[in-house]
């Protein structure tokens, strides 16, 4: 049997685009899962994930979803929703994006107006290459109270403070957890059956309690 070949993730970004340019790629891919598309004021990133990036999204919002359970909370799960404001210019497409403390706000709301409702209150951005867009300046504008970043090996938890995001130790929208907690629980979801480490995760959870 052949080596499986892994596709590298590739972003690029292309200049003095219109609002109207971006809109119509939106319409044309329509729920695709790829490529994703940025927008800052004429900026455009194009990116299209390669299976590793997916895999970790993928890893990522079960542990979401799996926090929230084991704690107790309702959330909603919007996934890579498009978010986009033409009197901002700009527009994102999170890896993943989730209503925690504006869920039971959000319950049930669609379509969701980004003019009117809250931006949501985590965003997830799996970064295995460099982005070739800045995209914090475009997540304050929306004023998305939490970020978590992540390389494959370390999550960084950032909190949106003014107009910057800072890096903090602890999750707002899961309080009883810390970065530090997020990046070994990613580690051991490596080198663990998909089942063992949902087991070890909801007695972790219990025992936070």
């Amino acid at each position: 049997m052949g080596n499986v070949l892994t596709l590298p993730e590739e972003r690029m970004v292309l200049q003095n685009v219109s609002w109207q340019t971006y809109e119509h790629l939106l319409a044309d891919h329509m729920d695709a899962a790829a490529p994703r598309f940025t927008f800052d004021r004429g900026r455009l990133e194009i990116m299209s994930p390669s299976s590793e990036h997916e895999e970790h999204k993928q890893t990522l919002t079960l542990l979401v979803e799996e926090l929230a359970d084991g704690l107790g909370m309702d959330i909603r799960n919007l996934g890579s929703t498009t978010f986009k404001r033409s009197q901002l210019e700009r527009g994102f497409e999170a890896d993943a994006c989730f209503y925690v403390q504006s869920a039971e706000r959000m319950q049930g709301k669609t379509p969701i107006d980004p003019a009117v409702d809250p931006a949501p209150d985590l965003v997830i951005e799996v970064e295995i290459t460099t982005p070739a867009l800045n995209k914090l300046p475009i997540y304050a504008d929306f004023r998305v109270p939490e970020i978590w970043r992540y390389n494959g090996d370390k999550l960084v938890v950032l909190l949106l403070s003014g107009a910057e995001y800072i890096e903090s130790s602890k999750s707002l929208a899961f309080s009883k957890v810390s970065a530090d907690d997020l990046s070994r629980l990613l580690r051991q979801s490596a080198i663990l059956k998909r089942r063992e480490w949902r087991m070890q995760l909801r007695d972790w959870l219990r025992e936070l309690q």
